[in-house]
C-alpha cells in the first residue's frame, strides 16, 4: 500500500485506508481509481499528484 499526496494543497490518499466520505474503500489502489479523480481539498486532477512512500 502507498500513499499520494496532493502537489498543490498537501492532501493525502492512503491506499490502506481509501476514502470513505467518497465511498472508496480501504484496500482501494491509486491505479484502480478513475482518470477524473480529483483532490479531495483543492479538485487537483489525479495526473498531478506524486507517490509518497509510507516508511514504517
Amino acid at each position: 500500500m502507498a500513499q499520494y499526496v496532493c502537489l498543490e494543497c498537501g492532501w493525502i490518499y492512503d491506499e490502506a485506508v481509501g476514502d470513505a466520505e467518497r465511498n472508496i474503500p480501504a484496500g482501494t489502489k491509486w491505479e484502480s481509481l478513475p482518470d477524473d479523480f480529483k483532490c479531495a481539498d483543492c479538485e487537483v486532477k489525479k495526473s498531478d499528484a506524486h507517490m509518497w512512500q509510507r516508511i514504517d
